[in-house]
């Protein structure tokens, strides 16, 4: 076997969301047989860690190359004009901003979901509870560590495999954040750069409801995957969502997909299943805006009570977790695709 072999027997295979073979693609970075050791490496310019869809094209390089008698040894790595600027969250592969035009639709409750989704499928992940008026993550997942500090670095707590930060953490229980503009850039400026993220697959960023100047300044300066817009049915969540998509386009930022919250509930008396918010509405920005739709979440008493209790209910089992799943796969597969 040679390289023109391995290549020869990789054009079989496909990736299943950009519909080509991945070596006319240009996903297959190197191949390197050494006949002496028994190996073949393969460099694959695969982005998103453990997204179903990149997994499956690893796979089918694997099950391609099984027959030649050779041990297969993979890697991963995006080519460096393809890769972000460096000098900004150097060790994060990834920055995922959650956003949402109004508030009350449950943004916080998808990025939790989300972080944690992606944890429990093997990633690094980070989640930076950007909302720095009304944060409320620590809550939701019962953070009950505090950061440490040298005084110049800050070391995220851990919950559920995902590194967390809050400005909750660094404020008094039940004291408002009263700042201009100014100071809210300056905070979130300080905190992305002084936590010591490590190195992670993925950065899920919480951002605060509306289009003001938290978002401004993330925008401005971290180098983000991609953004998740979450709405719920109602033509008024509807009406704000757009806003936040026109946002992320003015700075060119690619959005990932519209995530529906809300999204009818389940009667556990009866049976029934009724529509309370109305119906369809995200899969309809969706396609409207021609956006992928990342799926609907249920309106579900077991994501409170999750909540209140600090365990996702992406982590349990039932209708919701699974809704939650599949919104996780969509997220990391539109990622690779980014």
């Amino acid at each position: 076997m040679n390289e023109s072999d391995v290549r020869e027997r990789l054009a079989d295979v496909r990736d299943p969301d950009l519909g080509d073979d991945i070596v006319s693609l240009g996903l297959v970075n190197d191949v390197e047989v050494d006949d002496d050791a028994g190996t073949v490496h393969v460099s694959l310019a695969l982005g998103a860690p453990f997204s179903p869809n990149e997994s499956a094209v690893a796979d089918d390089v694997r099950e391609a190359l099984a027959d030649t008698g050779l041990d297969v040894e993979l890697s991963a790595s995006i080519p460096d004009d393809l890769s972000t600027d460096e000098q900004v969250l150097p060790g994060v592969q990834n920055v995922i901003a959650v956003a949402s035009g109004k508030g009350g639709v449950g943004k916080s409750t998808v990025a939790v979901n989300l972080a944690a989704g992606l944890s429990e499928l093997g990633a690094r992940v980070g989640l930076f509870d950007a909302d720095v008026y009304g944060p409320n993550v620590p809550r939701m997942v019962s953070a009950e560590q505090r950061p440490e500090t040298d005084g110049e670095t800050i070391v995220p707590p851990e919950r559920f495999g995902v590194k967390l930060m809050s400005m909750d953490f660094l404020t008094g229980e039940d004291d408002p954040v009263i700042w201009r503009g100014p100071m809210v850039h300056k905070i979130i400026t300080q905190l992305v750069e002084d936590v010591e993220w490590g190195e992670l697959d993925y950065l899920v960023m919480d951002l605060p409801p509306g289009t003001g100047d938290t978002q401004l300044t993330i925008l401005q300066t971290l180098p983000l995957t991609g953004a998740v817009i979450v709405t719920t049915p109602q033509d008024v969540a509807l009406d704000d969502a757009v806003k936040g998509l026109r946002m992320f386009g003015k700075h060119d930022t690619n959005v990932l997909g519209i995530a529906e919250n809300m999204a009818g509930f389940r009667c556990p008396d009866c049976g029934g299943f009724h529509e309370i918010f109305g119906s369809g509405g995200g899969k309809g920005l969706a396609q409207e805006h021609e956006l992928p739709f990342l799926g609907g979440i249920p309106l579900d008493p077991d994501v409170r009570t999750g909540g209140d209790d600090g365990e996702p209910v992406v982590l349990e089992d039932g209708e919701t977790a699974d809704a939650f799943r599949v919104l996780v796969e969509n997220v990391a597969n539109n990622a690779g695709v980014v």
